[in-house]
């Protein structure tokens, strides 16, 4: 299968502290993925040059086919490359519904002023209020973000990065801080998501990576140690002494 998104070679070093290294990474379309590794290992590193926040020293990034490794983060998002952030990245004062609206393209392009065609808006508001359901945000549309739970502002990022109609989605630890209750809501949309969209996930609970994903990539002091199925790198001694060792995690279900 060719994949989307594919890397030859990373390299990136800040002053003498090499952070990755000849990392090559390959992500098929339509399934999910997950970056893994303990802390330090590169993994925030890699999306930033996945997603041109950062240039690589040497190595070579491509998309679809297309050499990407020198454009810069809003050129790649209107190939189709979409993320969420570890610290959330949300309009605190703008609703639940404006958040996920100046993300949709048909405003995005022009900006959301007196000149913006109708037809642009009524699509927009359409768009966003499909993302709202999906995300399990109905109810909430006109509600500021500021006053949203962690758990729902978490959806609301995902929202937005929905809204760019990625091909692609990076998502780096959308799990993180979660109770109980939200985690199951994360974990059902990502499910849903990843039936027709290419995810990628850094994150360290490894019931969400060991049960949900199809392809696991583990990263340990800038390199990468191992790549495969969950199944494979559950069993692979190296990972387990680097860092699975560790974490608490479970064997996968069914």
């Amino acid at each position: 299968m060719t994949a989307i998104l594919e890397t030859r070679g990373l390299r990136k070093a800040f002053g003498g502290n090499v952070v990755l290294e000849d990392v090559t990474l390959a992500f098929a379309p339509n399934r999910l993925s997950a970056i893994i590794g303990p802390n330090g290992a590169g993994k925030t590193t890699c999306f930033n040059l996945l997603t041109g926040f950062l240039e690589p020293d040497r190595g070579e990034i491509r998309f679809q086919g297309r050499d990407i490794t020198a454009l810069p983060p809003n050129r790649r998002a209107r190939l189709g490359i979409c993320r969420s952030f570890q610290v959330l990245n949300l309009f605190n004062d703008y609703s639940v519904l404006e958040n996920i609206r100046v993300a949709v393209p048909a405003l995005r392009r022009r900006g959301f002023d007196c000149w913006t065609r109708a037809g642009d808006v009524r699509e927009a508001e359409d768009r966003a209020a499909g993302i709202i359901r999906l995300v399990g945000l109905a109810g909430r549309e006109h509600v500021a973000a500021r006053f949203l739970s962690y758990g729902q502002r978490r959806l609301l990022e995902i929202g937005v990065a929905l809204a760019g109609e990625p091909q692609l989605l990076l998502m780096d630890e959308p799990t993180s801080g979660l109770g109980s209750r939200p985690m199951e809501t994360l974990r059902e949309l990502v499910q849903r998501l990843a039936a027709g969209l290419t995810i990628v996930v850094i994150e360290h609970d490894m019931d969400f990576v060991l049960t949900l994903c199809h392809d696991v990539t583990v990263l340990h002091r800038g390199t990468v140690i191992a790549q495969g199925t969950p199944d494979a790198i559950r069993d692979n001694r190296e990972v387990r002494e680097a860092y699975l060792g560790t974490l608490k995690y479970t064997k996968a279900r069914g």
